[in-house]
């Protein structure tokens, strides 16, 4: 029961999570907050990944639902055991998915962001390896888009954070299902042996 309860916990922070990292994802295809740049094909090549709406958005939400309706599974099959393997099924799309999100992310805020400098539309950034995140100067580089090194940095930091924590849950409830799923039937067998 108290699996029950620490699941369906798990499976309500997931929800909050997916739907923050779903806007973030959408917010980078509006530098400046401005569409024209996405019409144009003016945004950086990673969020047409879709990291965030659907690694750390979509994805998320099937561990969530998963997670929310174990009681529901329990009382149709009747064992911990078999919500708690489809808990563990869950859980490792949840860490795909924000797995996924995360490497996406930390890959584009590693290139830098798709913006016009004084050589055309380019992604100056994208040789350096991230140094450029601790040179200010150099974001001046990027004419427009006003503010695009600000606007990729905060939003991709933010997906970053955000499928950090999706991680963690899901491996949390992976942990605590396996546990769950292969334990339980071993100690009732035991109790068993032990009263008969």
């Amino acid at each position: 029961m108290c699996s029950l309860s620490f699941a369906r916990s798990l499976g309500l922070a997931l929800i909050p999570l997916a739907t923050c990292c779903i806007v973030a994802n959408v917010l980078l295809f509006f530098p400046d907050g401005k569409v024209i740049y996405v019409q144009e094909e003016h945004v950086t090549t990673f969020v047409w990944y879709f990291m965030g709406i659907g690694g750390g958005g979509l994805v998320m939400l099937i561990p969530a639902c998963v997670f929310l309706g174990m009681r529901k599974c329990v009382d149709s099959c009747g064992t911990d055991s078999c919500a708690m393997c489809g808990s563990v099924i869950a859980a490792l799309v949840g860490l795909a998915g924000s797995g996924y999100c995360f490497l996406i992310s930390a890959v584009a805020l590693l290139k830098g962001p798709y913006c016009y400098t004084t050589m055309g539309w380019r992604s100056p950034f994208e040789t350096d390896g991230g140094k450029y995140l601790f040179d200010q100067e150099r974001w001046s580089d990027c004419i427009y888009p006003k503010h695009i090194v600000e606007w990729n940095v905060t939003l991709l930091s933010i997906l970053l954070g955000l499928s950090t924590l999706e991680f963690l849950i899901c491996f949390l409830q992976f942990i605590s299902g396996l546990v769950n799923a292969v334990c339980r039937p071993c100690c009732y067998k035991q109790e068993y042996s032990l009263n008969a």
